[in-house]
């Protein structure tokens, strides 16, 4: 381990962030600048313990322990080796990951855990600066071919990997950039996209071809695809969203929180927006969702200038702290406030819309809303009742859904090849193996809407199992078979 009194001498410490007033007014990222110093302090807080239970939160099985003792003895080349051996991206788990590692640290059990989001987002930079992230080159080609669709980090982590396997990849994406969810469904201000743009060039420079603005099912059969590669590995996303179905859905003002995203990440890298404008500027906005999703939406509204910003939440307000229904090391249910918030936001628990209301020009001016109480039934699901006489209007002429995705888009692609779906209108697999021969899935478009972080394991994981279809076996890591299974 790094230093054995670290976890006592220093408290939990991280870089400040970038004053309000002065982030409002612009796009860059939010978290100050990385300080070296501060990350071996950090580090040496880790306590190595016999059984790492942050091995259990991470999805990828980081060797957590390793990498931060790496990181206190200043050796950025080994922290940097451990590190990319089981997270192809932590470029971008270190600055949008919830870190459920952190909630499985055992420090964090009667201390605040370790700082593993940000020694991971140190070590990475460090990294890029000194030059010792390079494109790595299979030194032969297995002559297979294979097809991802869909460049989120499920298909970056899947194409990143078949390509080290040696295979030739190809990527598919129906958008006009690379990126997915990480190019137009997260702010600038969460993760600048020069990040993601550095990371697409490596890949290139490694092998990886890109093709974009290829809707595959509509700009190209995928039965096309399936008779080209010898596989094809579908990482689309879960891209329908939930809609709210209540009086008054039809006014002009309500839009889904994505397209509104997606938007402003539009203008913010210079490009066109060709659908109507959606602007939060001078406007009182509602957000319904009080998720990620919702948090970017009160961040983004916050930069557009609104006049107020209010986030609604149907479920209770969480805790401050852990309690007995979450006990250590599960990921606990507390409520967690974002820089978002931070920025200004009036946030309401235990409230259900119940109506959007419109002027006389068909635009929206306000939502009917009511308190909710959340009552306990024995062996099912706690059951929603309205308290009677709390019914109130909330002034509102931009109401944003971000109430989640229900599925993948089912036209197109996916009805073209016919694969099977499982209850929730996911793609259903075996191993990541669909019920088409040589069709892969993985990502959300197979487990559902996720975390970034879950997305890249879906990818590593998967890109192992279609290697091992089209070669027999596979010299690619697996978090079952990894390092720390062989111990």
């Amino acid at each position: 381990m790094g230093k054995p009194t670290g976890f006592l001498e220093t408290p939990r410490e991280l870089p400040a962030k970038r004053a309000v007033k002065e982030r409002l007014k612009d796009y860059r990222e939010v978290d100050g600048a990385l300080d070296e110093s501060l990350t071996k302090k950090q580090a040496a807080r880790c306590m190595d313990c016999g059984t790492p239970f942050c091995h259990q939160g991470c999805p990828l099985g980081n060797n957590i322990p390793e990498f931060n003792d790496a990181a206190y003895q200043g050796n950025w080349k080994l922290a940097y080796e451990i590190l990319s051996s089981t997270n192809n991206f932590p470029e971008f788990t270190g600055r949008i990951c919830p870190a459920p590692c952190e909630a499985s640290c055992v420090l964090g059990i009667n201390k605040p855990a370790i700082a593993i989001e940000y020694i991971e987002k140190s070590i990475i930079g460090v990294a890029f600066s000194q030059g010792l992230v390079k494109p790595r080159i299979p030194v032969s080609r297995s002559g297979k071919k294979v097809a991802v669709i869909g460049s989120g980090p499920a298909g970056l982590a899947a194409a990143a990997q078949l390509n080290y396997a040696g295979h030739s990849v190809t990527v598919y994406e129906r958008a006009d950039v690379i990126g997915g969810l990480l190019r137009y469904g997260i702010p600038d201000f969460k993760l600048d996209k020069q990040v993601v743009d550095r990371r697409v060039t490596l890949l290139e420079q490694e092998g990886v071809v890109f093709k974009t603005s290829v809707e595959v099912g509509v700009t190209i059969p995928a039965k096309q695809l399936q008779q080209e590669y010898d596989a094809v590995l579908l990482c689309g996303g879960s891209t329908i969203p939930r809609d709210l179905s209540i009086p008054g859905r039809q006014l002009q003002g309500i839009h889904f929180a994505m397209d509104f995203l997606t938007q402003q990440n539009r203008r913010v890298a210079g490009r066109t927006v060709t659908h109507e404008a959606i602007h939060a500027g001078g406007k009182n906005v509602v957000v319904l969702g009080g998720g990620d999703t919702g948090s970017d939406c009160v961040g983004t509204s916050n930069r557009h200038g609104a006049r107020s910003v209010t986030q609604i939440e149907i479920l209770n307000r969480p805790p401050e702290e852990r309690t007995d229904a979450t006990p250590w090391p599960n990921w606990p249910l507390i409520l967690r406030t974002s820089t978002s918030h931070e920025e200004g936001c009036d946030r309401k628990w235990s409230l259900v819309t119940k109506e959007f209301i419109g002027d006389e020009q068909g635009a929206l001016k306000a939502l009917r809303v009511a308190e909710v109480v959340w009552k306990s039934v024995p062996g099912k699901a706690p059951v929603l009742e309205e308290i009677k006489g709390t019914e109130k209007v909330i002034p509102c002429e931009l109401a944003l859904l971000a109430l989640g995705f229900v599925h993948p888009q089912r036209e197109g692609m996916i009805e073209q090849l016919g694969v099977d779906l499982d209850e929730r209108g996911n793609v259903h697999c075996q191993h990541f193996h669909t019920s088409v021969e040589g069709v892969f899935a993985a990502g959300d478009m197979r487990r559902g809407q996720s975390l970034v972080v879950w997305a890249i394991h879906e990818g590593r994981e998967a890109a192992r199992a279609v290697d091992v279809w089209l070669m027999g076996e596979s010299a690619l890591e697996a978090k079952e078979t990894g390092i720390l299974s062989l111990a």
